[in-house]
């Protein structure tokens, strides 16, 4: 059975060659509570994850492709923890059920459209289990690869908000975040906020970028924009059926994605952010240069 291990690095990495080419995906991951850095400065953070990282490995299938999930449950782990595909069309109480420590959960569903989707944990608390970690992306690449123009490169920001006290559940339900990060991390990809942060998304001029973006929440929505540019065209849910063209900001709710393309300017950079300024300046800002 193939182990899925896929480094954050990579998560961020060009996903153009990364589709699996097959009838039956194999996809198997390990809840793990860690402990992880959350800004620049390595400020560690008491996190709930997939694969010891946030976000989690991104899975990336075809359309039509049948996924055969396996969810093991650390034995170190104090907390049950599952898996909820928004790609995955199951029966929820059977199969989105909690898996105890040192157990093994799974199953079986078909990736029936394609698009980019939001997976997360469904153990209650549930705000809990997202807000401290447990989240990530399934891209399902079309099956007819001419529905959507081939990007340059890609890249996947997941928006999140960061509650101080992992263990308060009351301050998550009262909505009581102190920053608001992309993959995990404040002010990760933006050294002009942070001069701590060493990385940026990078593209060269002209290049068609697409950005595929989750909002895992778990409770603010993101109005998404690029600063000094204009998103050519935008896909609700990824799907390339879902079309829309010149768009300065589009509104992407808890649980929920899209897919962003931008040309690359000639000259400079572009921000891509919350427009909520709230959420921009705690965090959620992503320098393109």
């Amino acid at each position: 059975m193939k182990k899925l291990s896929i480094s954050l690095a990579v998560a961020l990495a060009l996903l153009g060659s990364a589709a699996v080419q097959a009838k039956t995906v194999k996809i198997e991951m390990t809840a793990k509570e860690v402990e992880l850095p959350i800004d620049n400065k390595g400020t560690m953070y008491r996190s709930w994850t997939y694969e010891g990282m946030v976000p989690g490995p991104v899975v990336h299938v075809e359309e039509g492709d049948v996924v055969e999930f396996t969810l093991h449950n650390d034995k170190t782990s104090k907390n049950s923890h599952s898996m909820d595909f928004h790609a995955a069309r199951v029966d929820v109480v059977k199969d989105f059920e909690m898996v105890k420590p040192g157990e093994t959960g799974g199953y079986t569903f078909r990736a029936d459209y394609p698009g980019v989707f939001y997976y997360h944990c469904g153990a209650d608390p549930m705000i809990q289990h997202i807000a401290r970690g447990m989240y990530g992306a399934i891209i399902v690449d079309p099956k007819d690869k001419k529905s959507i123009p081939k990007p340059d490169r890609e890249y996947v920001l997941i928006q999140s908000e960061l509650y101080a006290n992992p263990d308060n559940v009351a301050d998550m339900m009262a909505n009581k975040w102190t920053n608001v990060m992309f993959n995990g991390g404040i002010f990760k990809y933006d050294p002009v906020h942070d001069p701590a942060a060493t990385r940026m998304l990078q593209a060269k001029p002209g290049e068609r970028v697409r950005i595929y973006f989750i909002n895992a929440g778990a409770n603010e929505f993101s109005s998404f924009h690029a600063i000094a540019g204009i998103w050519d065209s935008v896909y609700p849910s990824g799907n390339p059926k879902n079309v829309m063209h010149g768009m300065q900001s589009y509104v992407v709710g808890p649980g929920d994605a899209a897919a962003f393309d931008i040309i690359s300017p000639v000259e400079g950079a572009n921000a891509l952010v919350t427009h909520s300024m709230h959420q921009a300046l705690t965090g959620g800002i992503a320098i393109l240069q």
